[in-house]
């Protein structure tokens, strides 16, 4: 029986502990806040969103795509699934998206806490790890000792939830080296004054520009800021958009308002024959938001009492441009403090992707969001980290 210690009590650390202890060995949870599973409270708005049937690897991001393929593969999602049943999880699912059937993130965090209790494992909280030293055995703290040591510690997102890169430290100490943590799932701070339409909300096409290349398109609901813009598309965006700003590279966005339309001009002709006597402010009546319709008129210098047949035919070019293809300057992303997760964290080439076993010491393990691997809303990043802390807590023979 060996003696593992579990730093982090976070999803990846309670199931590590589920695994690990299922393998007959001694486990310890070293959790710094008062209680474990903070952060699975605030996930999914409160209801916790913690599996998607779309299991794209593209949904996952990170600099080695092998490795990933390690990890989210049909043997390992069906895992977990196989775990939250077990446990007694009941799912919800809409359009996809997993939730427990009582809509409660509790529920989730609740079912872990027991199941970690009902096979003996010591869950210690308001315990912070500072050292480890690795002799016979490693050394934490200079006063507990154990055969085996997850680091489960988190990223350094939502520091308030106790993930403030401290396990990044441990790791640091230990030989390891970092990809540089950037804030993931997060707004977007823009160089462009839109305060005017502060507040809207709207259903859009997002794509990210890196020095004038598209990277990656996104659709949802966007929400306007008075420093930026945010909502889940945008979220989805974020981390490539941080690791580009953080090589000097330009980030841009190219916001289309109407994406279910296929051509603008083409649909003003014709709605302005349908609708007849309004002038272009009136024919945006309930296709555009009225603050973000003068907004784009204003941009396009465009008078909003103009008719749609008296424009030029580079005036709607132009409002075409900006209503389908509006570009806004990414500033910088918004702080680790609003971030839900983190971009980059240990470097994937140092630990086994078939275990999560450091490469370069023996017996230590990494799992969740300190690997170098982030995700896109929507259940991902959760059920990464449960497909980590599940690998990183078996007792492999071979």
């Amino acid at each position: 029986m060996k003696t593992v210690i579990i730093i982090g009590g976070g999803a990846s650390g309670l199931v590590s502990a589920i695994y690990a202890a299922k393998s007959g060995d001694k486990v310890t949870i070293l959790e710094r806040n008062s209680s474990v599973g903070k952060k699975i409270l605030i996930t999914g708005n409160g209801k916790c969103n913690y599996f998607n049937e779309n299991q794209n690897l593209d949904h996952y991001h990170s600099s080695d795509n092998k490795f990933l393929e390690k990890l989210i593969n049909d043997k390992n999602l069906k895992e977990i699934l196989k775990l939250f049943d077990s446990i007694g999880i009941v799912p919800k699912i809409k359009n996809g998206y997993y939730y427990p059937n009582s809509e409660q993130a509790i529920s989730v965090r609740e079912t872990l806490v027991f199941e970690c209790k009902r096979l003996g494992v010591d869950i210690k909280t308001d315990y912070l790890v500072t050292s480890i030293i690795k002799k016979d055995k490693f050394i934490i703290n200079n006063e507990l000792t154990a055969d085996k040591v997850i680091i489960a510690a988190g990223s350094k997102a939502n520091p308030k939830t106790g993930s403030d890169g401290s396990g990044y430290n441990l790791a640091l100490s230990l030989g390891h080296k970092l990809v540089k943590p950037l804030p993931a799932l997060t707004s977007l701070i823009i160089k462009e004054n839109i305060k005017t339409c502060k507040g809207i909300r709207c259903d859009v096409k997002i794509t990210l520009l890196e020095n004038e290349h598209s990277l990656k398109e996104e659709y949802g609901q966007l929400q306007i800021t008075d420093y930026g813009i945010s909502g889940i598309c945008v979220f989805n965006i974020s981390g490539r958009c941080a690791r580009g700003l953080s090589q000097n590279k330009k980030e841009e966005v190219l916001i289309n308002f109407l994406p279910d339309i296929a051509n603008f001009i083409d649909y003003m002709d014709e709605r302005n024959k349908k609708v007849k006597g309004r002038n272009i402010s009136q024919l945006f009546d309930g296709l555009i938001n009225y603050k973000l319709a003068d907004y784009l008129l204003n941009k396009s210098k465009i008078n909003k009492g103009e008719y749609w047949d008296n424009l030029k035919e580079n005036a709607k070019e132009t409002l075409n441009n900006n209503i389908t293809a509006l570009k806004l300057t990414i500033d910088k992303v918004n702080t680790f403090d609003n971030a839900q997760t983190c971009s980059g964290g240990i470097f994937l080439s140092e630990v086994n992707p078939n275990t999560l076993e450091s490469l370069i010491v023996k017996d230590l393990y990494f799992a969740g969001e300190i690997l170098d691997i982030d995700a896109d809303c929507g259940g991902y990043n959760l059920t990464l980290a449960f497909i980590t802390g599940m690998i990183a807590g078996k007792e492999y023979n071979d």
